[in-house]
């Protein structure tokens, strides 16, 4: 009789508290019930309006691990590295933006009047490391109050193996201990690989394909940003209109490589290629569906 009447007690208190949770989560949907409350695509699209520090679980600090935290930008200025930037006079209205990403080793110095001198977070690949340790003073001292965000594969990027490109950051960590240091986790490395293949109908690595660090730019900005203002970023036309005048690659390396001809001979690589001219497509499609401006060029749709 005991045992009966110990179930029967055991299954209404289950009962309560699964009433609880199911009323009050949509009305206090915080901590452990957040992600309950939400649908995947609400996750995605939802705007960081909430003063404070949050947490961003995809990106997590070296070498501890922590998640970064940081209070959300109303506005961002996501700074391509692109030849595009050169003559814009961009840098003061850049500047003005509350929050500044950067990507890879795209230097301020020298630039300011075209691309600012502010760098509030920079998304550098694994494969550009080298080119900030070749300008450490400039990257890591002078830059104090920079967020640096690392991507890069698994088997360079592993924190249990300690691998390669890991092994760096522990190095260049332990030589700048205040520097902010992140890299992506690998939940957020394949979140990234899906959002490709969602937006394309292609697997990214069937397809031979390979994400750019603005793919990587740009995930983070609708994360972190209200409202996001890209400089520089040329539409998925742009290099298939005629007579477009020939643009570094980089702004930083005048006259070696041209961005049109990059973008082209990338996308039409069969194995290993940068898929730019897809990646500014869905550019324009998350445009569409989130606060993104596209500034000197603009974009024929915003």
């Amino acid at each position: 009789m005991w045992v009966f009447l110990r179930l029967f007690l055991t299954v209404v208190v289950l009962c309560v508290c699964s009433f609880l949770y199911i009323l009050l989560c949509p009305r206090f949907c915080v901590s452990l019930c957040w992600l309950s409350c939400q649908p995947p695509e609400e996750q995605e699209r939802r705007l960081p309006t909430v003063p404070g520090a949050i947490q961003f679980e995809g990106y997590i600090s070296v070498p501890d691990g922590k998640p970064l935290v940081r209070t959300p930008c109303r506005q961002c200025a996501v700074v391509s590295s692109s030849g595009q930037m050169l003559g814009s006079h961009s840098g003061k209205e850049i500047d003005d933006k509350e929050c500044v990403l950067r990507m890879n080793q795209a230097p301020t110095q020298g630039y300011e009047d075209d691309v600012g001198a502010r760098s509030t977070i920079r998304v550098v690949s694994h494969t550009s490391i080298p080119l900030l340790l070749r300008n450490q003073s400039y990257f890591f001292r002078q830059a104090r109050d920079t967020v640096y965000v690392i991507w890069g594969p698994s088997k360079r990027m592993s924190r249990e193996k300690v691998g390669l490109a890991y092994r760096t950051l522990l190095k260049v960590k332990e030589m700048y201990p205040s520097l902010h240091l992140y890299t992506l986790t690998e939940r957020m490395m394949a979140h990234c690989d899906d959002l490709f293949q969602i937006e394309t109908g292609k697997d990214r690595m069937k397809s031979g394909s390979f994400l750019s660090t603005g793919w990587f730019t740009m995930v983070l900005a609708m994360e972190m940003c209200e409202q996001i203002f890209v400089f520089g970023m040329v539409s998925e036309s742009y290099c298939r209109e005629k007579s477009q005048p020939p643009v570094p690659y980089h702004y930083f390396e005048k006259g070696r490589l041209d961005e049109c001809r990059m973008y082209l001979a990338h996308e039409r690589a069969p194995r290993g290629g940068h898929r730019f001219i897809t990646e500014k497509a869905v550019f324009s499609r998350w445009a569409k569906k989130r606060n993104i401006v596209f500034i000197h060029p603009s974009w024929p749709d915003g």
